[in-house]
């Protein structure tokens, strides 16, 4: 790939390393937890992070569903885990990943700020983002009332009425699930028929507190300081209507961050690494993956930081002793 090698380099995050035992590529709850696991197995470890470390936790304005706070804010949680990967000798360098090279003895992603760093492993962190519609008004009401996911926000909704913007399988198993704790919840999809399976589309269709918006398409959020009302629009009539809801969450699908690792690493269509379902490793030896980015069922704060103790404690155990 023709990286250049760069040796040491002294930054603000201290002095680098020529090779890292240890190589995580983001710094949210997976390769947080990766790098508390490495730099306790004895592994010089690095976590390459562009952004602010914790990944989306800064954005998730109040957490209820992680063990052991019964409620803790999205940032504070983030500095916590900041502060202990920091206090294990976990080096952070807030660089972000264009280029990688995954073949031979020792492994080199390119950064944003042209360095080349090195790994003997490394662990796959980079998160995944939801897929928007592309609406002013649903940036500025996040964490408002507008969600994307209905395991971590739906208690929030507890007796209100919601919408739920899609029609395949995720937004379906969101909308019973929020049908046990909302007072109604409303698909609204572009199309006349569910995309999702037969069976949980008709689970849903017999739903006394579902209801269906067809053929309409969500063009505008209002509201004061949250949600309070929901345009749409009949994509075959043109007809527009505006609606009070409580809420609304949007489930149009994922985006993982894994373009700089296509064609490297064996993923589904969508992007999602395909890992080895015990020890996560990739397709490639000394690659493993963990978190959203990786193709799995279950996408929480808990289920990522378990993928990191996981790869870390699989590559002390296969590389390293």
């Amino acid at each position: 790939m023709g990286f250049l090698d760069i040796g040491s380099i002294s930054s603000s995050e201290g002095t680098l390393k020529d090779t890292y035992d240890c190589l995580i590529l983001g710094g949210g709850p997976g390769g947080l937890t990766a790098g508390i696991y490495a730099s306790r197995g004895g592994l010089s470890t690095l976590v390459l992070e562009k952004g602010m470390e914790g990944g989306t936790l800064n954005f998730t304005p109040l957490i209820e569903n992680y063990p052991p706070f019964p409620e803790i804010v999205g940032m504070e949680l983030a500095q916590k885990w900041t502060e202990h990967a920091e206090q294990m000798g976990v080096a952070i360098l807030r660089e972000g990943i264009v280029e990688a090279s995954l073949t031979g003895e020792t492994l080199a992603v390119k950064t944003d700020q042209g360095r080349t760093v090195f790994g003997k492993t490394i662990i796959i962190s980079t998160g995944s983002s939801y897929r928007q519609l592309g609406l002013a008004s649903e940036r500025r009401f996040a964490g408002k009332g507008v969600s994307y996911c209905a395991l971590c926000d739906g208690a929030l909704f507890k007796n209100k009425k919601i919408a739920v913007v899609g029609g395949g399988n995720s937004a379906i198993d969101e909308a019973l699930y929020l049908s046990q704790i909302a007072d109604s919840v409303t698909i609204i999809h572009r199309r006349d028929q569910l995309r999702a399976e037969k069976a949980l589309a008709e689970k849903a269709l017999r739903n006394p507190k579902i209801r269906f918006y067809w053929d309409t398409v969500l063009t505008d959020i209002e509201g004061a300081r949250s949600v309070e009302s929901l345009v749409m629009e009949n994509v075959k009539t043109k007809t527009r209507k505006r609606e009070p809801f409580d809420g609304v969450f949007i489930y149009v699908g994922l985006e993982p961050r894994s373009a700089c690792f296509k064609g490297a690493l064996e993923m589904t269509e969508d992007g999602f690494i395909i890992t080895d379902p015990d020890t996560l490793e990739t397709s490639i030896d000394r690659v493993f993956a963990v978190g959203d980015v990786r193709k799995k069922e279950i996408r929480q704060i808990i289920t990522a930081a378990a993928d990191g103790a996981i790869a870390a404690s699989f590559i002390i155990k296969k590389y390293f002793l």
